[in-house]
């Protein structure tokens, strides 16, 4: 709606050209226990649970992503007397690990954004209130920090030869650029209140959504300087995600509100226009969206089952459903992550347990490990 700020974190995409929308029908809806995955859709593959090294609940989970089948990173904080500790955790295309080699891993602070650049791992982090980025190489972990102190950090996304944070200090929006050597704090177009979310495909080719004086805008940077892609973004809406893909594919997912009630929206880019449905899936918060194996859209929903997380799967104009697998004596489980790893999707998030606090978990949808 405007003038509504939602503070979220998610990831960016969108085109300059503006093309009216087309609203579909509703989609087809079905519900299964199982859903295909891999390169033949006849072939059902059921979720199963993975084991994750436990945490000081309460845990939180930040991000996951996936560079293939043997190499999957999820980022997060557990408690500690003294506050949020970051929690990192590797995926080996066999079983998850903790990761403690990271510098600094043993103070106070929050790991956020996973990004892959060339060979490199690059993470977002906060530590006693500075932001920094972890990076990962052959020769180990390194640190670039942030030429200033922010007050909150919003959102960050990299590719080689560029990388971006974006948040607020005490004279407003940061949006701050990073080219592998030297930060620049780059300008925003006027009636820019603050940037949501951000990512990029390259260097000259990065795109934020943004709340704006007139509701919620797309952002485009060609490597000159930040402007309004003028997206047709259905009226009184926000954003949650924006899947900016290599093939060209652009798809945004975000809420509509109608006399106070919002319900769900997709729109996507094929190179000539854009096209809107709104998919059976109530008000849910499309920021975990992401590409499956199966090239159909995965999120997960709020469960109608205490003891079973539940995904959606969008495919054109059809909806599905599967569940994960039961876990006794649990009343909350929910997957906050999604990642495709090779011919198989990940999930990470957290469980509860009757009788105690939330603690990690992850599913995963393909062949077994």
């Amino acid at each position: 709606m405007n003038g509504l700020r939602t503070v979220v974190i998610g990831v960016v995409i969108a085109c300059a050209a503006v093309v009216s929308p087309a609203a579909v029908g509703s989609p087809a809806v079905a519900e299964t226990s199982t859903a295909a995955v891999g390169s033949d859709p006849a072939v059902a593959a059921s979720w199963s649970a993975l084991a994750v090294p436990a945490a000081a609940p309460p845990a939180n989970v930040s991000d996951l992503a996936a560079r293939g089948p043997g190499e999957a990173w999820a980022t997060g904080t557990e408690q500690a007397a003294d506050g949020p500790r970051p929690l990192l955790h590797r995926w080996d295309g066999t079983a998850w690990r903790r990761d403690t080699s990271f510098p600094g891993s043993d103070e106070p602070g929050r790991l956020g954004k996973v990004q892959f650049v060339g060979k490199e791992t690059w993470i977002f982090r906060t530590r006693n209130g500075a932001g920094e980025i972890l990076r990962r190489s052959a020769a180990g972990w390194s640190t670039v920090p942030l030429p200033q102190t922010l007050w909150t950090y919003q959102d960050f996304t990299a590719v080689p030869g560029a990388a971006w944070v974006v948040g607020e200090d005490s004279t407003g929006l940061k949006v701050l650029h990073y080219d592998g050597s030297t930060w620049t704090a780059q300008p925003t177009p006027e009636g820019v209140l603050f940037l949501m979310g951000i990512t990029a495909r390259t260097a000259t080719d990065a795109w934020a959504w943004a709340d704006t004086s007139n509701g919620t805008a797309v952002l485009h940077w060609d490597g000159t300087a930040w402007r309004d892609a003028k997206v047709p973004l259905p009226t009184n809406s926000n954003v949650h995600t924006m899947l900016l893909e290599a093939d060209g594919r652009m798809t945004i997912g975000g809420s509509q509100y109608t006399d106070g009630v919002g319900r769900t929206y997709l729109m996507t880019w094929n190179g000539r226009a854009w096209r809107t449905t709104y998919p059976p899936l109530g008000d849910t918060y499309t920021a975990a969206m992401v590409r499956g194996p199966d090239r159909a859209l995965w999120l997960p929903v709020r469960s109608d089952r205490a003891f079973r997380s539940k995904y959606a799967r969008v495919d054109g104009r059809r909806v599905s459903y599967s569940y994960g697998p039961e876990r006794t004596n649990a009343i909350d489980v929910k997957p906050a992550a999604l990642a495709r790893a090779g011919s198989a999707l990940l999930s990470f998030g957290t469980v509860e347990i009757y009788g105690s606090k939330p603690n990690l978990m992850s599913e995963r949808l393909g062949d077994r490990p």
